[in-house]
């Protein structure tokens, strides 16, 4: 008699797993419908589109980890988006150290959160004289973005390196002109 309710119970367990299992997921199907009929992905891959949008920005605001440092970046730059997940942008700004700096680089920003897109930004960078006696190097800095139908930002996340590199968290607003 053990023997033959045992077998029964090690039968009846993986079914009612498998029932739980079922229940559990039903309400959890459903929010994930509504949150992709809402057109919201709260995390995400995102795949390749074309994009065809130009927009400028006045450069960027800062805020630095340490004190002593310029925190309004001001200048004026260009972001030309190709794509849902990669842009190229140059411009020039009045950078940390109280000298103008111009950049070129491309942002990869594969990874969706809500509306936001997360990356990199990767390009060249000159005037920092702390750096290559302020000639042009290479970076690639964590970058979060967010644009609206005509209004974005870009969120920068500088980290410190030494004294040539001042870490910061810099916000650059930017306006779509062409779409």
């Amino acid at each position: 008699m053990k023997c033959s309710s045992l077998s029964t119970r090690k039968h009846a367990h993986p079914a009612w797993l498998a029932a739980l299992a079922i229940s559990l997921s039903s309400p959890l199907q459903a929010e994930e419908t509504v949150r992709q009929e809402d057109g919201i992905d709260w995390l995400s891959w995102k795949d390749y589109e074309s994009r065809n949008q130009l927009w400028i920005n006045p450069g960027m605001i800062s805020y630095h980890f340490q004190q002593g440092y310029n925190n309004d970046n001001w200048g004026g730059g260009a972001e030309y988006r190709f794509a849902n997940v990669a842009s190229v942008t140059a411009g020039r700004f009045y950078n940390s150290d109280r000298a103008y700096s111009n950049y070129a680089g491309v942002y990869w920003q594969p990874i969706g959160v809500g509306p936001f897109n997360i990356g990199l930004v990767a390009g060249g960078f000159n005037g920092y004289p702390q750096t290559n006696n302020g000639g042009w190097f290479a970076a690639a800095l964590p970058a979060i973005t967010y644009e609206g139908k005509w209004v974005g930002g870009n969120l920068f996340i500088i980290p410190t390196m030494g004294d040539r590199v001042h870490g910061a968290l810099s916000l650059q607003l930017k306006l779509k002109i062409w779409d």
